[in-house]
């Protein structure tokens, strides 16, 4: 049984990303998103295109075509606007849609992985990898099956924060100087530079999954 030395129950207050709200529209064609962010930036500072083109010494003509995603400036003609208009140039940028990566693994073809559990007869599976990404966060999602009760299971530790959800069978599960029974629906969520790992193998075969993230270099 886990020790007193338990985490409070979660809050609603702590919370407070709306997983349901949405980004700013993002551009489909690049010129089109570059164009109206100019417009964007220059009627936030209330400049007139006739200012913009005296500062910058392009034609109203040519700055019509740009905020109308017309044509593709040259990097030299967005750095006289981003002078002009005392942005950085990246923020012409900000509006256009980058393709964002999602992985589909099918029942049975995740990739089995040796790490260090597996010596102790846990099966990897790896569901899924995202490398270099915007959010900054490396995930590595596991289905783990245990079906050897006479193997000796030592613990981990690692950094990043880990999430283990109980699929079938049971386990007693340390984490740190606790141990948690760990049944069907249950979930730990703890931090992974504690040692960690199953203790005590009740009831087999058991699968979890185990969600590991930490930061990306």
């Amino acid at each position: 049984m886990p020790t007193n030395n338990r985490e409070k129950p979660l809050s609603k207050h702590i919370l407070n990303q709306d997983p349901h709200k949405t980004t700013e529209p993002r551009e489909k064609v690049l010129e089109k998103a570059i164009g109206r962010q100019i417009r964007f930036l220059r009627r936030k500072q209330e400049t007139t295109v006739a200012d913009l083109s005296r500062e910058t010494g392009l034609s109203i003509g040519m700055l019509s075509k740009i905020e109308n995603g017309n044509t593709s400036p040259s990097l030299t003609t967005l750095q006289s606007l981003a002078n002009a208009l005392r942005v950085p140039i990246t923020s012409f940028f900000k509006g256009f849609e980058e393709t964002k990566v999602a992985v589909h693994t099918k029942s049975g073809e995740g990739v089995e992985i040796d790490r260090r559990g597996t010596r102790a007869g846990h099966q990897y599976n790896l569901l899924g990898h995202i490398g270099s990404n915007d959010s900054g966060v490396i995930v590595e999602p596991y289905f783990i099956t245990l079906d050897k009760k006479s193997d000796v299971f030592p613990t981990f530790q690692h950094l990043g924060i880990e999430t283990i959800y109980m699929i079938k069978g049971q386990v007693d599960y340390r984490h740190g100087n606790n141990v948690y029974p760990l049944k069907p629906g249950d979930s730990l969520f703890f931090d992974a530079n504690a040692p960690h790992g199953p203790e005590i193998l009740v009831e087999l075969p058991a699968h979890y999954l185990s969600i590991i993230s930490y930061p990306q270099n």
